[in-house]
């Protein structure tokens, strides 16, 4: 089962993958994480994307989907991958779609968490990040999932806030690019929407983010 994950910041779209890599014991891939392995790893492909990090450049998708491709295809892979946090425009979209296919690897289901642009920031002030894994859901502004104090209400790790969480400026600049529907990462949702629209191997499924984490769990499941 191959997923590609689209929500914006905020959308709970990490604790769902996280709870879904575990109940399908499928590979959870953040594109973040693909850079950091490759440059600690001192690969060709990690070098080049370094000079351009380290220049405060974008890397070029010539040198990222390679990465994201490589990645696809290692062991823990094989039993399918939830591919998280790219494409992040029309024309990576684009390009990832001609790529899987060249490769002859098939995306199964997209995923779009649908939120509304408030929402997900408020979500985004107050959430709390625990040290032994990001992805259990603290959140002091939610009831449900309100942290126990300065511990993590999942394993009782130490939280702490990421310092753009608290950036109004920072939140406006990534949802800006998520919520743009001309060349944003909505637009890259919606060229998959189109894809799926034309095939039968990949189903398109939109989910409802202003529910409870559980309720978005249950609905997920039930339609993959």
């Amino acid at each position: 089962m191959n997923i590609l994950f689209f929500g914006p910041n905020g959308s709970g779209k990490g604790t769902q993958g996280s709870i879904l890599k575990d109940k399908y014991n499928a590979a959870h891939i953040e594109s973040g994480a693909i850079f950091r392995e490759n440059i600690k790893g001192g690969t060709e492909l990690g070098k080049k994307a370094k000079s351009y990090i380290d220049a405060g450049d974008l890397v070029p998708d010539d040198i990222t989907i390679p990465m994201i491709l490589d990645r696809l295809k290692q062991d823990d892979c094989a039993n399918g991958w939830l591919l998280d946090g790219f494409p992040r425009n029309k024309v990576q979209a684009e390009k990832l779609d001609e790529s899987l296919k060249a490769a002859g690897m098939e995306l199964n289901y997209v995923v779009e968490i649908v939120l509304d642009r408030e929402i997900a920031k408020l979500r985004i002030t107050g959430r709390r990040l625990c040290e032994n894994d990001p992805n259990h859901p603290n959140n002091i502004g939610i009831e449900a999932i309100k942290p126990n104090g300065d511990k993590c209400r999942v394993c009782g790790g130490a939280l702490t806030s990421r310092a753009d969480d608290q950036d109004d400026a920072a939140i406006d600049k990534r949802h800006s690019i998520y919520y743009n529907e001309v060349d944003g990462t909505l637009a890259a949702a919606y060229y998959f929407k189109d894809v799926a629209a034309k095939s039968d191997a990949t189903k398109y499924i939109t989910l409802a983010g202003e529910k409870d984490m559980k309720s978005v769990t249950d609905e997920l499941i039930s339609k993959l």
